[in-house]
């Protein structure tokens, strides 16, 4: 497969790279930035809607530009690399994803170009207390008939909840399947207290109490499909991000090993050493080819072939974070344990990203469930 990008990918990449290094090159940048609220640059949020990149993926008659996956890979990766904690991933990926799936023509002008324009920063409430990874909906119920419909229930973790001016949340409906609802901060019988994840990024516990909503899309329709398709699309682009740190951690790693010296002589003459940067770079390099064919696949796939890639990229991505983000910080010593280093930080982000929608055992299940669906391969003919 070729995974090349041609000259508009190039330039969309130099263009983000540009931006978001010249906010969070210089680490401290990004610590001042999660240390207060809202846990993120709104200028610098701002600006990638200047440059389109928080439209990306949307329908121009939406505000978008119309782009696709491997553009959406482009920018995750760019931002992973020097970990921008800006709510690409929560608000355009996931939250932008699922309306532009299942809200009407009404909805997703009014959602999409207030998105796009950076003057909104909405919300994907999913994921509650109690369970792991899943499309289906237990906690949060749905009741009432139309238009005039209330939730209630707890959702938890949201990421970048309490910062939200638009919430778009899954609830069960009396048929037992998932629906979508948007639901505005100030809404009666809603309350939300954020807190700080360990890798310094933002999210919420959102509580409803008969907490009036609007249907996304057509009233009492079974969502699961599109939640599932959100939630696949999330987890790829959460690879490419996972990559781009892994990228820094390498470069990092090598500087390190150039530079400080032991016994006279720089780290890079123990071959042992030379050795574990070796397989370091083998890892990424497997988490990233595994990363681009699923982002291809999500381009032009079926549903089922986009679920099998999102669940092995996760896989190698799983693996590949785990073992580059550990032999980072050994092969640094001691200085990479503390805070105010920034491969510590990044190896922090890695796993909130294996655990954020799926960690390496989810997906190795989701592929185990379906071996049997394949044909069998006699390895002697």
């Amino acid at each position: 497969m070729d995974f090349t990008y041609d000259e508009e990918q190039v330039a969309l990449r130099e263009a983000v790279r540009g931006l978001v290094s010249k906010s969070y090159s210089d680490f401290e940048n990004r610590r001042r930035a999660v240390a207060e609220e809202p846990g993120f640059d709104e200028e610098l949020w701002t600006r990638l809607a200047e440059m389109g990149v928080l439209g990306l993926p949307f329908a121009e008659e939406h505000g978008g530009m119309g782009a696709g996956p491997v553009e959406v890979g482009i920018v995750a990766q760019e931002l992973g690399r020097v970990l921008a904690p800006e709510p690409f991933l929560a608000s355009v990926v996931l939250a932008g994803g699922v309306v532009a799936a299942a809200g009407t023509e009404e909805q997703k002008a009014a959602v999409l170009e207030a998105l796009a324009a950076g003057a909104s920063v909405p919300a994907f409430a999913h994921a509650e207390p109690r369970t792991r990874y899943a499309s289906a909906v237990r906690s949060v119920t749905a009741s009432g008939a139309g238009d005039a419909w209330t939730l209630s229930g707890v959702k938890e973790p949201v990421l970048h909840g309490a910062r939200a001016d638009l919430l778009v949340v899954s609830a069960r409906l009396g048929s037992g399947d998932p629906g979508l609802f948007l639901v505005t901060p100030d809404a009666a019988g809603l309350s939300r207290s954020g807190y700080s994840t360990y890798d310094g990024g933002r999210a919420a516990r959102i509580a409803f109490d008969a907490t009036p909503a609007t249907p996304l899309g057509r009233p009492g329709q079974d969502c699961t499909a599109v939640i599932d398709r959100a939630l696949d699309a999330a987890r790829i682009a959460a690879c490419s991000e996972a990559v781009g740190a892994m990228e820094f951690q390498l470069s990092a790693t090598s500087d390190y090993l150039k530079s400080r010296k032991q016994f006279g002589v720089p780290l890079r003459t123990f071959q042992a050493l030379t050795f574990r940067m070796s397989d370091m770079y083998v890892s990424l390099e497997l988490a990233t080819s595994m990363s681009l064919w699923a982002t291809m696949v999500l381009a032009s796939r079926s549903a089922a072939e986009i679920s099998q890639a999102a669940a092995r990229a996760g896989l190698q991505v799983s693996r590949a974070s785990r073992h580059v983000g550990q032999e980072a910080i050994q092969l640094h010593g001691g200085i990479a344990m503390t805070a105010e280093y920034s491969v510590g930080s990044y190896t922090s982000h890695l796993t909130v990203l294996e655990h954020l929608l799926g960690d390496g055992q989810h997906h190795l299940t989701r592929l185990a469930a379906d071996v049997g669906d394949h044909d069998e391969v006699d390895p002697l003919t």
